[in-house]
């Protein structure tokens, strides 16, 4: 029997409050078919990932359905142990005072943190400082959530979603606000999970955050996707011009693309 799709969406409505940013919106994704989302900021990159996350629903109605990994409506706990996330939403909510040690193992228990009525084992305890240590940020076991830069709590939350181990993770601008050594650092740690065989979802504007390990791209602009295909195709100068509306150059090196005005 074949694996199930990652991603099946048919004809989904989706609004942000009072705004439909989706209107009969289809797509799919093949399971262990890493997939990079583009666009501009406000084209719905977001609003997708929070849909396949279960952070928002559809319009509920007749021919419309979104399913992850063939499930309809499977339970949150049931997406966390086979798909990780990592947003910036979840960076800006989580506990501020919660230590390295303790946003890894959060995720174990579905929280934005550890609280007092949260018991802790030494099984849980033990794969903790094993995620820390895979990812080379022993050093933030015990620090504060607060006292942490952008990129050192964006890798504490990288570990928060790599604790289960899952065979998918959803990146939602993965390197957002972090300077070269720290975007660097991060891109190095998804090309090995791309090796181990993980599957990515990756939503972005910035181009050079696309792994080279990453084939198929998605440009997503007001809501519709404008083109779909491989990202040989799709990086011209021609095509990402017309995704941004500005006059733009696509440059290559060692896989990576990157974006110069003209």
């Amino acid at each position: 029997m074949l694996d199930p799709n990652l991603v099946d969406i048919v004809n989904a409505t989706v609004y942000r409050g009072e705004k439909k940013v989706f209107d009969e919106f289809s797509l799919s994704i093949r399971n262990k078919q890493s997939t990079a989302i583009i666009g501009p900021n406000g084209a719905g990159k977001s609003t997708l990932l929070k849909l396949l996350s279960r952070e928002i629903y559809p319009v509920s109605k007749e021919n419309s359905f979104v399913k992850i990994l063939g499930m309809e409506l499977p339970t949150l706990w049931d997406l966390r142990k086979k798909i990780g996330l990592v947003s910036a939403d979840l960076q800006s909510g989580f506990v501020s005072e919660v230590s390295g040690l303790g946003v890894v193992i959060s995720g174990l228990h579905n929280s934005i943190g550890l609280f007092h009525h949260q018991v802790i084992s030494d099984s849980e305890l033990k794969c903790g400082e094993e995620i820390l240590e895979y990812l080379g940020i022993k050093n933030l076991a015990n620090r504060r959530y607060r006292e942490m830069s952008t990129g050192q709590q964006r890798l504490c939350l990288l570990g928060r979603a790599l604790i289960h181990n899952p065979d998918h993770m959803i990146l939602d601008e993965p390197t957002n606000g972090l300077d070269l050594r720290a975007t660097y650092q991060y891109l190095g740690i998804v090309r090995e999970l791309l090796h181990q065989g993980k599957t990515i979802l990756l939503a972005t504007h910035h181009i050079h955050e696309i792994p080279p390990e990453i084939e198929r791209l998605i440009f997503i602009r007001d809501g519709k996707i404008v083109a779909d295909g491989d990202k040989i195709q799709l990086l011209t100068d021609s095509l990402i011009s017309q995704l941004f509306d500005t006059p733009l150059k696509v440059t290559t090196s060692n896989g990576f693309y990157q974006v110069l005005p003209v």
